[in-house]
């Protein structure tokens, strides 16, 4: 009886397992951290499967999913501006109308679309036509990307086939993160280091720069990293005998550390510049 009653348990538990199959397009999601917040993107990737893409799946002219089964949606945490207009913080579906020469890529408000099922014209926010780019080997799966990070820019790229064509995603916060920075200095945790590192990057304020630099020096002297940091913005500036100085402490201070290649590296080729 015992053994019965197990048994009949046992094919119970099996009976109430959810069936799990694979997906032909499973579902994918990014998380990219861009600007000040992040981007989202959250959609479905079919495969070729032997088929010819931009026949047998996708059709030239006609808006398309731009993936498979629910409208893929794309999630940017901050105002963007595309095409030169301002796209609010919020949700989009993402569809397209492939041609062969070029795409038109279109942000719209039908986020609880079913693929194109629902969607409206009326409900479009954005459409940008972009240039296809040929690739040199063939993509099997449908791939979404954000390429091109840059400090307020970014490309969405989407892949299939042999085609690739590239949404470019841009950001107004110069200002903003400028005022964050003289805002963030005067706390008593002091992003000295943060701040000179974006102003080199974007090649602004390099003035500033430097002094947050040698500020964050004085905080942390035996920083070879920080030397290097002020060599670099030395350079930029033109000071080299400055960009020297700072380039050969960074190496003294990094030997015998697990970075010694690395800065050694760097700094001879930053000296070897400085001196032409």
């Amino acid at each position: 009886m015992l053994l019965l009653a197990t048994a009949a348990v046992t094919t119970t538990s099996l009976a109430q397992e959810p069936l799990k199959l694979p997906a032909l397009s499973p579902r994918a999601t990014i998380h990219q951290e861009f600007s000040t917040s992040y981007i989202d993107i959250n959609y479905s990737r079919p495969s070729a499967r032997g088929r010819k893409v931009f026949t047998d799946v996708v059709s030239y002219g006609v808006v398309w999913r731009t993936g498979a089964n629910a409208a893929t949606k794309v999630t940017f945490g901050e105002d963007v501006t595309i095409a030169g207009k301002e796209i609010k913080a919020g949700s989009y579906a993402l569809y397209t109308i492939p041609n062969k020469d070029q795409w038109e890529i279109i942000l719209n408000e039908g986020t609880g679309n079913w693929g194109v099922s629902g969607y409206d014209k009326e409900d479009d926010v954005v459409r940008v036509i972009v240039k296809t780019q040929q690739l040199g080997a063939p993509v099997s799966t449908f791939t979404i990307d954000i390429a091109n990070i840059t400090f307020n820019s970014c490309d969405i790229e989407l892949s299939w086939e042999k085609t690739r064509v590239a949404l470019p995603v841009r950001v107004n916060n110069e200002a903003r993160i400028s005022a964050s920075i003289d805002k963030a200095i005067n706390n008593p945790t002091i992003p000295y280091n943060q701040a000179a590192s974006y102003y080199l990057e974007t090649g602004k304020n390099l003035d500033a720069a430097l002094n947050y630099a040698n500020k964050a020096i004085e905080q942390n002297p035996k920083a070879f990293y920080l030397y290097y940091l002020k060599a670099r913005i030395a350079q930029q500036l033109g000071r080299k005998e400055e960009a020297i100085a700072a380039a050969q402490k960074s190496m003294d201070l990094a030997k015998g550390t697990p970075y010694e290649h690395e800065y050694v590296r760097n700094a001879n080729l930053l000296i070897k510049a400085a001196k032409k």
